[in-house]
């Protein structure tokens, strides 16, 4: 089935996915109980729903004075749905999710039995936001290279997205936001969800530049008269191929010779400062490209096994 992966157990691929698996929870874990859990801060997913139930649950339970932990109520939410995710959407999810998923809930009980969860690490709450968007996006990008998901809101995204035919990716926000304003209901501060948005935000954006890195190639798209003159900087200075693409002018009609070509950074000033004097009314467009795959740069199949 789809997203199944089947690494031999205890091959180096096996071993680093479940390493990333054991870190990345561990981190996540700690922006819980460190930054985000304190705060009364609702970053969605279940642990936004857990943080919600720990506080309304206080001095409920003489055995759980605080409320009840919040590792052991997101577990309890997440094993569900991970079942029934299987049973909807195929066992898309496997060992890993389920590892990650308990790993999680047990890491944030443990930390929290040693450190209260009433205690802040530091009392600002934007400052808080900034270091728990970092670390919960951090850990969560080294779970998703390991091919698992975070299950809760993922499943749930997934399930309706199958009846809906909507985006996974706007499903996840509007799922998030729903949990949002429910701390927003259960504490009546509008301070919660604002805040809350900030850390969603900032990890988002830390996933992103985990799993993709922050050594963005440039591609290149160029239109020029002296394209032969180009295509000799690129191969036998810059070391670089490329690809002619047939183009033909909007207005005038006339034929273009348009190269595509990928390098770094430092490249492209390089090439941007040698066109521009052999040919100031060249066409350049420089885009970002975050994953580069085949020759030249990384092979398809070293990705496939990283």
């Amino acid at each position: 089935m789809a997203f199944l992966t089947k690494d031999k157990i205890f091959s180096k691929k096996w071993i680093s996915d479940y390493l990333f698996i054991i870190i990345g929870s561990f981190i996540l874990a700690a922006s819980f109980v460190f930054f985000i859990t304190p705060h009364k801060i609702v970053p969605g997913g279940v642990y936004g729903i857990s943080i919600v139930v720990h506080y309304l649950t206080e001095g409920v339970f003489p055995f759980w004075p605080e409320g009840i932990p919040v590792g052991l109520f997101a577990l309890l939410i997440d094993i569900p749905l991970i079942i029934i995710g299987i049973k909807i959407l195929g066992p898309k999810f496997g060992m890993k999710t389920i590892t990650g998923s308990v790993l999680t809930a047990v890491f944030n009980d443990l930390i929290t039995w040693f450190r209260p969860v009433s205690t802040p690490l530091v009392e600002d709450i934007l400052l808080s936001c900034v270091f728990a968007g970092v670390l919960a996006g951090f850990g969560l990008g080294l779970i998703f290279k390991s091919r698992a998901t975070s299950g809760g809101s993922d499943i749930i995204a997934m399930i309706i997205g199958k009846y809906t035919h909507m985006p996974i990716g706007r499903l996840m926000i509007y799922v998030d936001s729903v949990i949002v304003l429910f701390g927003l209901f259960a504490f009546g501060d509008w301070a919660i969800p604002l805040y809350s948005w900030i850390v969603i935000y900032i990890c988002g954006r830390v996933i992103d530049l985990t799993m993709e890195g922050t050594e963005y190639n440039k591609a290149l798209l160029i239109i020029s008269k002296a394209h032969k003159e180009i295509k000799d900087k690129l191969l036998l200075d810059l070391d670089r191929g490329g690809t002619y693409l047939k183009g033909e002018g909007l207005y005038t009609g006339d034929d273009k010779q348009v190269i595509y070509t990928v390098v770094s950074r430092r490249e492209v000033a390089i090439l941007r400062e040698f066109i521009s004097n052999i040919d100031p009314n060249a066409f350049i467009t420089v885009m970002d490209a975050r994953e580069i795959l085949g020759e030249g740069f990384q092979s398809l199949k070293q990705k496939d096994t990283d």
